[in-house]
């Protein structure tokens, strides 16, 4: 979706986007890398006006913040 535009599920074009954020205490639509604020990725969300389906992308630039979190496991 967030490259086609597309919803993969019903073919649908109504697609809207929302903004992954980070607010007070971690809150928002993010992924903790550390342990402050300051360490989040923002997690946009990528929304199927027609059947509700639901993608969830970050940008290229956090791939690396998010890979070398010592919070992440494999």
């Amino acid at each position: 979706m967030k490259n086609t535009k597309i919803c993969p599920k019903c073919g649908s074009n109504d697609i809207i986007r929302f903004d992954g954020y980070s607010g007070p205490y971690g809150t928002g639509n993010n992924i903790m890398t550390g342990n402050t604020i300051f360490s989040s990725v923002n997690v946009n969300r990528y929304v199927c006006c027609t059947c509700g389906f639901t993608e969830e992308w970050i940008d290229r630039e956090d791939i690396n913040k998010v890979k070398e979190s010592k919070k992440a496991k494999k």
